[in-house]
C-alpha cells in the first residue's frame, strides 16, 4: 500500500511548490486513487496563485478536498481523473474524476469519486468539471427553441456552453472573442464565432465567461431588449464598471449571475451535485470536445506551469498535467 503522496501547494501568494504528503491507510467506505490527469482551471486557479481570493470569499471558494487556508499555505485544485486501487469491489480498477487537488494520490470516500463513463477518453474527462459549469449554466438560463445565443469569451468555459447550447434544435449560438485564432475552435464546436470587429448582431441570451469588464460591457451591448446577460466569470477582489445608465432600464435587460458551487434553482429540487456530475461526464462521450484539450505537460513541471498561465505566457484553453512516470 501507497504510504506517501505528492501533491503541488500553493506556499504563499505567486510561488508554488511540491511538496510530499502522508497518505492514510483506506478504511471501509473509502478508496485509494492513483491519478492520471489533472485539468488546471486557468481563470480561478491563476487568482488563487495570485492571492487574490478577497477574504469575504473564503468559505465560498473552498475547494471540496482544500488543505490549508487562503492566502496560503493551501492546496487547491480540483479536476482529477485517476483510477481506483483499493476500495468496494464494483470500484476497484475503475477509472473515476473527483473533485480533488493536483496529487499523485489519494484517499478520499467513496461517495467522492463518479466513475468515468465507457467511451470517454482519461485526457476528455479532466473536462466534467468544466462541462459541469456549463450544464449549470443553462439550467440557470436555459435557451428557448429557435433563439440566438452568444457567448462572449472563447475560454474553456464558454465553449463548454457553447457546445451545449447549439445542440437544443433550433438555437443558433455565436462565439465572440478578440482572439481570432478562436475562430478554428469554434467551428470544431459546430458554433459561428465573431472577432471584435465583427457585429454578431443582438441575442435573447449573452452568456458571458472572458472574465473582464470589457467583455461583460460587450455582453449588454449585444444582448436583445428584455433578453438576459448571464455572467459566469469570477472577478476575485477586481472592481467592475459598467454601463447602466445607457439602455440598461429602458431595454428592461436582465443581468444574472451563474455560480457551479450550487445546484441551479431550477433544478435544485431535483438534482444533487452528483446527478449533475454524472450528466456532464456523460455528455463528455461528444468528441468535440477535445478540441479543448490544448497542452499537458508532466507532474514535476506543475510549479512552473501554473506561473506561465497566471503570467498569460502560456495560452491555451484546458491545460493538462500527466502523472505517468516518464
Amino acid at each position: 500500500m501507497v504510504e506517501e503522496a505528492r501533491a503541488y501547494w500553493i506556499d504563499a501568494p505567486g510561488r508554488g511548490g511540491i511538496r510530499t504528503v502522508p497518505l492514510p491507510e483506506p478504511r471501509a467506505g473509502e478508496v485509494l486513487v492513483r491519478a492520471l490527469r489533472s485539468g488546471i482551471s486557468r481563470g480561478t486557479e491563476s487568482l488563487v496563485l495570485g492571492g487574490r481570493v478577497p477574504p469575504s470569499q473564503y468559505a465560498a471558494m473552498r475547494a471540496p478536498f482544500q488543505e490549508g487556508d487562503f492566502p496560503g499555505p493551501v492546496k487547491y485544485g480540483y479536476l482529477s481523473v485517476g483510477v481506483v486501487e483499493h476500495g468496494p469491489a464494483e470500484l476497484v480498477g475503475r477509472t473515476v474524476f473527483c473533485l480533488h487537488p493536483h496529487q499523485t494520490a489519494y484517499v478520499v470516500p467513496a461517495a467522492a469519486v463518479v466513475p468515468v463513463p465507457a467511451g470517454v477518453p482519461v485526457a476528455r474527462a479532466v473536462l466534467a468539471g468544466t462541462v459541469e459549469t456549463a450544464v449549470n449554466a443553462l439550467w440557470d438560463a436555459p435557451p428557448l427553441l429557435g433563439d440566438h445565443v452568444t457567448v462572449v469569451g472563447a475560454g474553456a468555459v464558454g465553449c463548454c456552453v457553447a457546445r451545449l447550447a447549439v445542440g437544443v434544435p433550433g438555437v443558433r449560438v455565436t462565439l465572440v472573442d478578440t482572439d481570432l485564432g478562436r475562430a478554428e475552435v469554434a467551428a470544431a464546436l459546430g458554433v459561428g464565432f465573431a472577432g471584435p470587429e465583427t457585429d454578431p448582431g443582438r441575442s435573447d441570451l449573452v452568456v458571458h465567461t472572458s472574465a473582464t469588464e470589457v467583455g461583460l460591457r460587450r455582453a449588454l451591448e449585444l444582448v436583445a431588449p428584455e433578453g438576459t446577460v448571464l455572467d459566469l466569470s469570477w472577478y476575485g477582489d477586481r472592481a467592475v464598471s459598467l454601463p447602466l445608465g445607457e439602455a440598461f432600464h429602458s431595454s428592461r435587460l436582465t443581468l444574472r449571475s451563474s455560480q457551479v458551487g450550487a445546484v441551479a434553482p431550477a433544478r435544485r429540487g431535483s438534482r444533487g451535485h452528483r446527478d449533475r456530475l454524472l450528466l456532464a461526464l456523460d455528455l463528455l462521450r461528444d468528441p468535440a470536445f477535445d478540441v479543448l484539450l490544448t497542452g499537458c505537460s508532466p507532474f514535476d513541471e506543475l510549479p512552473e506551469v501554473m506561473a506561465r498561465i497566471a503570467a498569460g505566457e502560456l495560452p491555451g484553453l484546458c491545460h493538462s498535467i500527466d502523472y505517468q512516470e516518464p
